[in-house]
């Protein structure tokens, strides 16, 4: 008898009940006996409400079910058996199964569940056997299984299922068999497998197996002491890659020829200078064998969290269920509008099983004049000896700006130097011109009294005041005392008589008395 045979005859009998006459209380179009509600291939798209409270065992298969609705089984919570295979349920919410305490047996095959999030099964503590075979599975994440410590069969063949993550089977340490045949695993590790004390059988085939040094653990368990949970046909382990293996079985093949190259990371240029909003595009040349993965990093400044981001491949990222094309080693970092915030240091790192590799990357960010001038003064820069210091954000070092707006500023200050120096030419010429154009007769003059015979002194018209009791002299406007020199500003003190004469007072003239 195969293994677990006797405890699906337990469920069997347990699930099926007695089926005594149809009870009151069933939904329309299904067939309700005693525990057991019958509504199967009646293309219905939701769970059809009325179902009894005391139902043990639901049968819902073949029908059109797209979701289940939050809450819609809470009344159900003496279910044992729950079979929704062939419908097209795309998703579990957590929490959807959180009052089937009871429930031994769930048949989810043939839908199009494309992922499990975490706590999807929360609240099967007493789940015996999980049907998830024949969906859209493409990954398994850590801890999806936590919640079903009492699970003895996994059913997870005939998905797509390209990667279990290290902790994905954790919690079932319960677990006597697991089918992950026919997926598209092209390697596992080591701890995967490591919760599974109780495992009793394992299905591998049918997987495109990349042999190389990542499956010498795998090769060595089998060997050793592996075979008892594989079947005959079960060992049949056989490579897909690299070629020179293809079509061989792991357990065929030596030790020496799984071998891995080491990652090697190239990106050109080291260093960008980027305005603001602008987006931007780095690639990281990634090589090795296996294929790595690349994954690009922000370098944490203080009070700064670290950033990490996978890195997306030239026409799609594998496993998210794009159309592009296989991952080539090329991990695209993409920023979108580019701000203060994504200045700094970055890290390209490249690992597969073979090791690690990593490469840094620097991004500058130009600032415009507004920022330059509301920025605060940059932090000191320390680096090493004889080097120039970096600048990122918040730097208002005229090089850390780039050359179109470097060539623009001093444009900009040249052809204010040369406005202003046209226009000092300018004013020159014409104060030059005023001084030496001679002006009509009589023009600038103030005949004060007209008795003047030739130049005199302050001292002077004191003696004819004090003589004739009255003034006389003229102020001849167009011959400035000083414009000779200061030798004949000395010779003309400031006029005391003339004090009242609106005179200019930078200017002082020639008296005529």
């Amino acid at each position: 008898m195969a293994p677990g045979a006797p405890a699906l005859l337990l469920l069997s009998l347990l699930c099926l009940g007695s089926f005594p006459p149809r009870t009151a209380g069933c939904p329309v179009d299904c067939h309700c006996y005693s525990t057991t509600v019958e509504c199967g291939a009646l293309q219905l798209p939701v769970v059809p409400p009325g179902i009894p409270p005391g139902t043990q065992t639901l049968f819902l298969q073949d029908n059109s079910i797209v979701r289940l609705e939050p809450g819609i089984l809470v009344p159900l919570a003496a279910l044992r058996c729950l079979y929704l295979h062939n419908n097209s349920l795309r998703a579990l919410e957590p929490g959807t199964f959180h009052a089937q305490s009871r429930l031994l047996e769930l048949a989810l095959t043939g839908n199009r569940l494309q992922g499990l999030h975490l706590g999807a099964f929360a609240g099967l503590a007493q789940l015996r056997i999980l049907y998830l075979a024949g969906n859209q599975l493409v990954q398994l994440l850590d801890f999806t299984f936590l919640h079903l410590p009492r699970l003895q069969e996994l059913h997870l063949q005939e998905n797509s299922i390209e990667l279990l993550e290290d902790q994905a089977l954790a919690g079932l340490s319960s677990l006597a068999l697991l089918d992950l045949s026919r997926n598209q695993l092209g390697t596992i590790s080591h701890e995967t497998l490591q919760p599974l004390a109780s495992l009793q059988v394992l299905r591998l085939t049918e997987n495109p197996w990349r042999c190389d040094c990542a499956l010498h653990w795998l090769r060595a368990w089998i060997k050793e002491g592996g075979q008892r949970l594989l079947s005959s046909r079960d060992k049949k382990i056989m490579c897909a890659e690299p070629p020179r293996l293809a079509l061989q079985s792991l357990l065929d093949i030596s030790g020496s020829s799984l071998i891995c190259i080491p990652p090697s990371v190239h990106i050109e240029p080291l260093e960008v200078i980027a305005n603001l909003g602008e987006d931007l595009r780095v690639a990281c040349q990634a090589s090795g064998y296996p294929q790595p993965l690349v994954t690009w990093r922000k370098v944490a400044q203080p009070r700064e969290e670290q950033l990490r981001v996978h890195a997306q491949p030239e026409g799609g990222v594998p496993g998210s269920g794009g159309h592009g094309v296989s991952d080539t080693g090329s991990g695209m970092l993409f920023l979108t509008n580019i701000t203060l915030a994504h200045a700094g240091k970055y890290e390209c790192e490249a690992s597969n099983a073979g090791g690690a590799a990593s490469m840094p990357f620097q991004l500058l960010v130009n600032l415009s004049q507004q920022h330059l001038q509301l920025a605060p003064p940059p932090p000191p820069a320390v680096g090493p000896a004889g080097h120039e210091p970096l600048h990122e954000a918040s730097s208002m070092a005229f090089r850390a700006l780039g050359l179109a707006t470097q060539t623009a500023i001093a444009a900009a200050i040249a052809l204010l130097a040369l406005t202003a120096l046209l226009l000092a030419t300018l004013i020159c010429r014409r104060r030059h011109r005023r001084k030496k154009a001679p002006g009509p007769p009589g023009e600038g003059a103030l005949f004060v009294n007209d008795y003047s015979d030739g130049p005199c002194t302050f001292a002077q018209l004191e003696e004819l005041r004090d003589e004739r009791g009255h003034e006389m002299f003229v102020i001849d406007r167009s011959k400035p005392l000083f414009a000779d020199g200061p030798a004949e500003a000395a010779e003309s003190p400031a006029p005391g008589p003339a004090q009242g004469l609106p005179l200019q007072p930078p200017a002082a003239y020639e008296i005529h008395c």
